[in-house]
């Protein structure tokens, strides 16, 4: 890491800003008006730089340019000044970072940018720009202060006196909240999607609505939804309302059921059906089923998303079956030994599969005893259950003694959460 004295004489994006830019005769064509930023395999390279002109704002290819031992700017001889399309894929430094919010994914927490930290490198026989850091603590704001009114060397003198507060480049994300742009972000939002749903949904939590829907668009359906099973449930209400139907339902279809109920039930009728009729047909049937029990009974808690086998099922059976499973697999604990009548006959810890034989019936694995409880159950009920005997997951049956469903550690934790 570059010492005090390193960084303050390193160019930033505010000392940038109205650097001249002169023709290789020394006749002023513009200054700096901001600095086009390359992202995908290129990201952090300045791609372009944004002159004012007479004629208005002009891109200028950062290959067209070099420094002049005076600290400006000259064109080179070929060098082509190209009027803004507005299509142009590029982060501008000024336009889309200067004051705005960011996702430090490093930190996991959202930062408001003060200045950006640039250097030069030696490359191919020229020079290139790139984005160094992203300055987020006092020195940037104070220099972005006295910029233009205090003397370029009592400035550097003064920074140089200040702590530095960065965040490497590659640790940043940017928030885009224009539609219109939000395409050419992607390879950002991939780096995001890498970290883990809670500290997702701790940043989700920071931001603004508009900027909540950026991200949960953005990222993938099941990491969506992931994070979202994570966020306090007003503002899951919120953040559900805020989005289309069509992509409200995709996320919803991978959030466990039982989260998925219990979302849809918080939300104004019309807004929920019209979520369910967006929904695939399998997903949309295991929500409905439990929409229809109460949020604070056993089966209003409850996944429908469990691995069950008949009893007279191998180890290999339960192996294959879990292979086959469509839900959350590290969720699983235990495999539910059913009749044919869907009646539960016993449980398998997991652990136990590990050291059996393919051909062992699971009947020989099972507890001699288990511990479930009726659909209709209170949720305090089912928590004391989970503290008496110690569970990871509690079966649920109905009518005849048919599995139902599953209350799973998680379910409980999250219910104890919100009563508090």
């Amino acid at each position: 890491m570059a010492n005090h004295e390193e960084r303050a004489a390193a160019p930033t994006l505010t000392t940038m800003l109205g650097t001249p830019v002169t023709d290789r005769e020394g006749q002023l064509r513009g200054r700096v008006k901001d600095l086009a930023v390359a992202t995908g395999a290129e990201a952090g390279k300045v791609a372009g730089i944004v002159l004012k002109t007479r004629e208005g704002a002009r891109l200028v290819p950062a290959r067209d340019l070099r420094r002049t031992p005076s600290g400006a700017l000259e064109l080179r001889q070929e060098a082509e000044l190209q009027p803004l399309s507005g299509g142009e894929d590029y982060i501008f430094l000024r336009q889309d970072l200067l004051d705005r919010q960011i996702i430090d994914v490093h930190g996991r927490k959202v930062v408001r940018v003060n200045d950006v930290d640039l250097q030069w490198f030696a490359h191919n026989g020229s020079e290139d720009l790139r984005v160094r850091e992203v300055e987020v603590g006092l020195r940037g704001a104070v220099r972005r202060l006295f910029q233009g009114a205090v003397p370029a060397s009592a400035l550097n003198a003064l920074a140089r006196k200040l702590p530095a507060r960065v965040i490497p480049w590659e640790f940043v994300d940017v928030i885009e909240v224009d539609p219109a742009r939000r395409v050419k972000l992607k390879i950002e939002h991939e780096r995001l999607a890498q970290l883990h749903p809670s500290d997702i949904a701790d940043i989700l939590e920071e931001l603004a609505p508009a900027e909540r829907e950026a991200i949960l668009t953005t990222l993938d359906e099941e990491v969506a939804a992931e994070a979202l099973e994570e966020v306090e449930p007003k503002l899951q209400k919120s953040m559900m309302e805020s989005l289309d139907s069509e992509t409200a339902a995709g996320i919803v279809e991978e959030m466990d059921p039982s989260a998925a109920a219990d979302l849809l039930a918080e939300l104004p009728e019309t807004r929920s059906e019209a979520i369910l009729e967006e929904m695939a047909p399998e997903e949309r049937h295991e929500v409905e089923e439990l929409l229809v029990f109460r949020e604070d009974s056993a089966a209003g808690r409850m996944t429908t998303e469990y691995v069950a086998v008949g009893k007279s099922a191998t180890v290999a059976d339960a192996i294959r079956a879990l292979r086959e499973f469509d839900g959350d697999v590290e969720s699983i604990t235990e495999i539910y030994l059913i009749d044919e009548k869907g009646v539960l006959r016993g449980t398998v810890p997991l652990a136990r599969l590990v050291l059996a034989k393919p051909e062992t019936r699971l009947e020989v694995l099972a507890e001699p005893h288990f511990v479930s409880c009726p659909a209709d159950a209170h949720e305090q009920q089912v928590a004391e259950l989970f503290d008496k005997y110690n569970l990871r997951a509690l079966p649920v049956l109905g009518e005849q003694g048919k599995l139902v469903g599953v209350v799973e550690a998680d379910h409980v934790i999250a219910f104890l959460r919100s009563s508090q």
